[in-house]
């Protein structure tokens, strides 16, 4: 007995083990069980770090790596990370819709706790020792048709926003492009864009809006939990359609709006506003041009006015952001 005590309080053979706290509450016996190693806990590295309670949280403004040196080898649930992955927003040109917002999709893990936006419910990522290439979305700029780019972690894609047509000259300008959110259309085009598209579950993003033909003023983007506002007629007294409602969540440890449409832009009065909740820049007024999406939410463009400069003067997309959290201790 006396040999066996030896063997267990000598430094030798003993170690101080962790909590989760970083504080030692005793003594781990090496040389038994697998090998004598201890419980190991998430490590990894990549973006910006931050820490929230018992969470870290890695955030990606552009492309990176989420590098896993350790996963948690007392509790694999803790593997199952917590994410939020937003796309591009489209891009504007003058006469025309808001743009789309870039594609919204979060998953809550089973270790951390925050408040959620109501779109939570994306597939769960379980997470192996190994490194993830991320993809962050640039917005769309300014120009014809031009939808955000896609953002991505391991199996998560979220799709860029759509971007409107050119509405100038008197030729017809076809659909707006579809997205994580649709563009909004104008009176010259054929429709909205489509929201969720590729179609994923939950939805993504929302379609722009569409009145017709004889409706002058813009209308607004799709936002992740709102569809684009349609916006008036012709005449001095109306108004375009304001972007769908982006949605907030706490992952980073506070709330914070992403995912907002833009606000149509106007023919003979105020530009549409951006998104109540969200970040869509707002539609431009008759003559100037609309307000770009606000960078690493995902919004969209707002439309220009009619009488902005010519084919130059809409707004950029806001760019996308993955984040990622998980219980390090």
């Amino acid at each position: 007995m006396r040999d066996l005590k030896n063997k267990l309080t000598s430094s030798k053979n003993t170690k101080n083990i962790q909590t989760r706290k970083g504080k030692s509450f005793g003594y781990q016996v090496l040389g038994f069980g697998a090998g004598g190693a201890g419980p190991t806990f998430f490590v990894a590295t990549g973006g910006t770090i931050t820490t929230s309670g018992n969470d870290k949280i890695h955030t990606f403004t552009g492309p990176g790596t989420f590098a896993v040196s350790s996963i948690d080898s007392e509790n694999p649930s803790y593997n199952n990370v917590s994410y939020l992955v937003i796309a591009g927003g489209g891009g504007t040109r003058p006469i025309g819709g808001g743009g789309g917002a870039g594609g919204f999709r979060e998953l809550k893990g089973p270790a951390n706790t925050y408040t959620v936006s109501p779109l939570n419910g994306a597939p769960s990522i379980t997470v192996e020792a190994t490194s993830y290439p991320i993809t962050v979305g640039a917005g769309g700029a300014r120009g014809n048709l031009n939808p955000g780019s896609n953002s991505v972690f391991s199996s998560i894609t979220s799709a860029g926003g759509g971007s409107p047509p050119c509405n100038g000259g008197g030729v017809p300008a076809g659909p707006p492009a579809n997205g994580g959110s649709g563009a909004g259309g104008t009176h010259r085009s054929t429709g909205a864009g489509s929201g969720n598209t590729p179609p994923v579950s939950p939805s993504q993003g929302n379609p722009g809006a569409y009145v017709g033909p004889s409706h002058y003023n813009g209308n607004g983007g799709g936002g992740a939990s709102e569809a684009g506002q349609a916006g008036g007629g012709s005449g001095t007294g109306s108004s375009s359609g304001r972007g769908g409602a982006g949605t907030n969540t706490q992952i980073t440890g506070g709330p914070v709006a992403y995912a907002g449409g833009g606000g149509g832009g106007a023919y003979a009065n105020g530009g549409g506003a951006g998104s109540p909740c969200g970040t869509g820049g707002a539609g431009g007024g008759s003559t100037t041009a609309g307000t770009s999406g606000t960078v690493n939410t995902g919004g969209g463009a707002g439309g220009s006015g009619e009488s902005a400069p010519a084919c130059s003067g809409g707004g950029t997309g806001g760019s996308g952001v993955v984040i990622i959290r998980y219980r390090y201790q």
